[in-house]
């Protein structure tokens, strides 16, 4: 495959090349893609069981169950994969074009046991390549970039996750549920084409003997990157899915406006969610990387600072939509930050020999993380009220804080 000159090449001096790559872009593009790509089956896939096939609820909740839970050991997985660069780029490739057909099969299912495998193994493929994308993208730029280049990725999947419903509702208006999910492989399959761009603009590994798959989790636990993970451990045991964010305005409002003007207020809440998450991450890259070595240790610290202020807001009751809009706003800057914060330190700290199986861990302890916060959460609001789950939340948040304040003390290794 062809290459490019210097200025994809990590290994240049920081000081004449620029950090927005043609690497990156191509990276940041495939996010995009994917993101639309997968919440246009994501977002239909409720009308498609219950409606289309018939399915109960209980059914739509176990495949997600089992979807989730099998793309959380595929993350862990992926992360051993993607250790050795060159099966990194395979798998990358394979994992987005995979993912792409696969969701976009649903669509043509008949039978609730077709779409429960096809999202299953979709999803599968979808955990399998987070660490190998998020490794190559360390290999595409300088680690004096690390924080612009993961906030420009976070940002870019950041609005898929606003274009993607929308083209849902315009896709079901003109064609239907099933057609709509059909045609989100075209978004998909360009997503994979851009990762095969990202990779012909990556300067080519050099030539090594090929690295043994393993799982690596000890070595990955040691110094600075050890005392990193375990403050990421804390937070992502309280960072709950953003559907609890919207059951918590949709619960608030609905005695007052109604269900559905409740329901579409609290849609809106979650948009506004997502575009300060898009509107965040590329300026706490920026910060991360002018503070240095500690940057994105710094930056992480007040994304969680920010989520902290978030739950504690949401433990108010209240039906003013401005006082609702302002944790939903904060929970959205704080998870812009705590992404690329989280995905910047992972590359400076691990060691390019053991980047894949770090990736790997940091993606498996926030799909593990999400899933605990989210049962927990849960099973507390409905036994007590939701004040004790935010403030259960919050707790969690100001441990996060504590522990980071502890490793950011410490001067991280390059």
């Amino acid at each position: 495959m062809a290459t490019t000159a210097n200025t994809d090449d990590p290994t240049a001096n920081a000081a004449n090349q620029p950090w927005l790559t043609r690497g990156v872009g191509g990276i940041g593009a495939a996010s995009l893609l994917a993101d639309v790509g997968h919440e246009v089956p994501t977002a239909l896939l409720p009308s498609l069981l219950t409606s289309t096939l018939g399915a109960p609820a209980a059914v739509l909740g176990l495949v997600e169950g089992v979807s989730d839970a099998l793309a959380g050991g595929a993350r862990f997985a992926g992360g051993a994969l993607a250790d050795d660069p060159g099966r990194r780029r395979r798998v990358a490739v394979g994992g987005y074009t995979t993912t792409a057909v696969l969701a976009s099969l649903t669509g043509a299912a008949t039978s609730v046991w077709q779409v429960a495998i096809l999202r299953a193994g979709a999803w599968t493929a979808r955990g399998l390549r987070v660490p190998a994308r998020n490794a190559l993208l360390a290999d595409v730029v300088h680690p004096s970039a690390y924080g612009r280049a993961y906030g420009f990725e976070r940002m870019m999947d950041n609005l898929g996750a606003v274009f993607g419903p929308l083209l849902a509702l315009g896709l079901v208006a003109a064609v239907g549920v099933r057609w709509a999910i059909g045609l989100s492989v075209i978004p998909g399959l360009l997503a994979a084409a851009a990762i095969v761009y990202a990779i012909r603009h990556t300067t080519r590994p050099a030539a090594r003997a090929k690295v043994p798959l393993r799982f690596q989790v000890r070595p990955v636990l040691r110094g600075d990157l050890g005392r990193l993970m375990a403050a990421v451990t804390a937070f992502e045991v309280g960072n709950v899915a953003a559907t609890l964010l919207i059951l918590r305005a949709t619960e608030l409002l609905t005695p007052v406006r109604g269900v559905t003007v409740a329901t579409t207020l609290a849609l809106a809440l979650y948009t506004l969610y997502n575009l300060a998450a898009t509107a965040a991450s590329l300026p706490a890259g920026r910060t991360a990387d002018r503070l240095g070595a500690r940057g994105p240790i710094w930056v992480l610290a007040a994304g969680v600072g920010l989520f902290l202020a978030a739950y504690l807001g949401f433990t108010v009751d209240t039906t003013n939509l401005a006082l609702l809009a302002l944790p939903f706003a904060a929970a959205g800057i704080a998870i812009g930050c705590v992404e690329t914060a989280e995905h910047s330190a992972v590359a400076t700290l691990a060691p390019a020999h053991l980047r894949g199986s770090a990736f790997g861990l940091l993606a498996t302890l926030q799909a593990g993380g999400n899933l605990a916060a989210s049962a927990i959460a849960g099973i507390l609001w409905t036994a007590t009220s939701p004040a004790v789950a935010f403030g259960y939340l919050a707790a969690w948040m100001l441990l996060a804080l504590i522990l980071l304040a502890a490793a950011g003390r410490r001067r991280p290794t390059a």
